[in-house]
């Protein structure tokens, strides 16, 4: 008799299912998504006085970051993206990222400023952090790569979630949402997702 699949080859299947599902998008769909999510977040009013926002450089399918990188750049918002530390493994640091940064490619093959520690923000001075994901669910569920970086970066707020900084917001397509997804003990659900069309609060 076949066995049930296990928690993480089901993870990993869900991965490449909905990795594959955002890689299929046209360029001039991700463009025209690109340009949707500059204006939920507009209408939203979800970084709305905020000052400093983290984000991150699309990669594998995402959505295009650029054009909102671009309006808060042009709305005088201080940019951060994050780098992979150089002393605790497997956590994150957020770097001032200005169109002067010099950037580097990391071990992932992504994009990140060269890093400076009088650029780097603490994560509780961010007003709004936007996260990357695979897929979510209905309940703020987040499937992320696997490496577990933005889990281990947010575990530390997770004890008080309700706080007012930073805002967390998960940034996705729409294709990328499903009914539930299987979790994990050191999963951390998020309270905000934004897609091009919508902004789920949970």
């Amino acid at each position: 008799m076949a066995q049930e699949p296990t928690q993480i080859q089901l993870r990993n299947t869900l991965r490449q299912t909905f990795r594959e599902r955002r890689r299929r998008l046209t360029n001039e769909e991700q463009a025209h998504f690109a340009q949707a999510l500059v204006k939920q977040c507009e209408d939203s009013g979800v970084f709305a006085s905020a000052k400093r926002v983290a984000i991150y450089k699309t990669n594998d399918g995402e959505l295009d970051t650029q054009p909102l990188i671009n309006h808060m750049w042009e709305n005088g918002i201080s940019v951060y993206l994050p780098v992979l530390h150089p002393f605790s493994d497997g956590h994150l640091l957020f770097i001032e990222y200005t169109q002067d940064s010099a950037m580097m490619v990391n071990g992932f093959g992504i994009q990140e400023p060269r890093l400076n520690c009088q650029h780097v923000c603490p994560l509780a001075a961010l007003d709004v952090l936007f996260t990357p994901l695979v897929a979510f669910d209905g309940a703020g569920n987040r499937l992320g790569m696997g490496g577990g970086f933005y889990d281990r970066t947010l575990a530390s707020l997770h004890d008080c979630i309700d706080r007012a900084s930073p805002k967390v917001v998960g940034l996705a397509h729409d294709i990328q949402k499903t009914l539930s997804l299987p979790t994990e003990a050191w999963d951390i659900p998020l309270k905000w997702i934004m897609t091009p069309t919508k902004l789920y609060h949970f």
